[in-house]
């Protein structure tokens, strides 16, 4: 017997990275990387919905976004709030046709000693950054045709450990283990999904922990770059994940970091 190759048609060279025609719905995109990656999918030719808990937030990102020619549109509701969320997707879906890309970028911090954390609000952390990226996954894939994507952002916190951050490092490794288990889910509909994990970004969240000198210090002495993120540096890899060019990449981390985690 010879074994034949059966192949999909690629994707012409100038789609390879193209979004067009594709409705992406960003969690938690008012501002830092969530905004970033809006405007990215939104410039690939992407009709971006940014979402949020907070009116005023989500319309300045849209009207923001508008201003720069992008086709976007916003949805407010707090994403852990299991009813807002499928009522949200269903509205979207139906304006829009379905729902090919979802972003779970939504993510708390709470920085502070275990003994400082308590149990409510350790529960409370894992509800916000995780709890609801599995209910938004679960739910999305309704309106979601086949070959749609999942992305997670993570943080290369996900698979390290370090003091005063547990709630949040136990936190964004489930995300890391819910997209291993989500890819395999979701691979018999070619929905493939992804995780991003950045280190440090200069986004507005991070400004304070900036602001102090031994932080920067310790970033240019460990960071092989010497340095943070720009805000703009997630867009490549965010597009990247969401098309054709990464269809045969699913239950992958693509670590974001200046090359930190590479660093001993």
């Amino acid at each position: 017997m010879v074994f034949q190759m059966i192949e999909d048609s690629p994707p012409a060279p100038d789609a390879l990275f193209s979004l067009a025609d594709k409705t992406a719905v960003i969690t938690g995109a008012g501002r830092g990387l969530g905004l970033e990656m809006a405007r990215a999918m939104a410039a690939a030719g992407a009709h971006a919905v940014i979402t949020g808990r907070t009116k005023v937030t989500v319309e300045q990102a849209v009207s923001l976004l508008r201003d720069e020619g992008l086709s976007v549109s916003g949805a407010v509701f707090a994403i852990e709030d299991e009813a807002a969320m499928i009522a949200a997707f269903e509205r979207i879906a139906r304006q829009r046709g379905g729902i090919d890309i979802l972003v779970n970028n939504v993510g708390n911090r709470l920085r502070a000693p275990i003994e400082e954390i308590t149990p409510a609000a350790f529960r409370h952390m894992l509800e916000v950054d995780l709890v609801s990226a599995y209910a938004a996954s679960r739910e999305v894939v309704r309106h979601m045709p086949d070959g749609g994507r999942i992305l997670m952002i993570s943080s290369i916190q996900g698979s390290r450990g370090r003091r005063g951050d547990a709630a949040y490092i136990t936190a964004k490794g489930g995300m890391i283990a819910l997209t291993r288990s989500l890819a395999c889910e979701f691979a018999p509909r070619k929905i493939t999904c992804n995780a991003l994990a950045p280190g440090g970004f200069t986004t507005e969240a991070n400004k304070d922990h900036l602001a102090q000198p031994e932080v920067m210090e310790r970033v240019k002495q460990r960071s092989p770059l010497g340095r943070y993120g720009h805000p703009w540096e997630i867009r490549g890899p965010a597009v990247f994940l969401a098309s054709p060019a990464a269809s045969f990449i699913t239950g992958a981390v693509l670590v974001v970091d200046g090359g930190w985690s590479a660093a001993i």
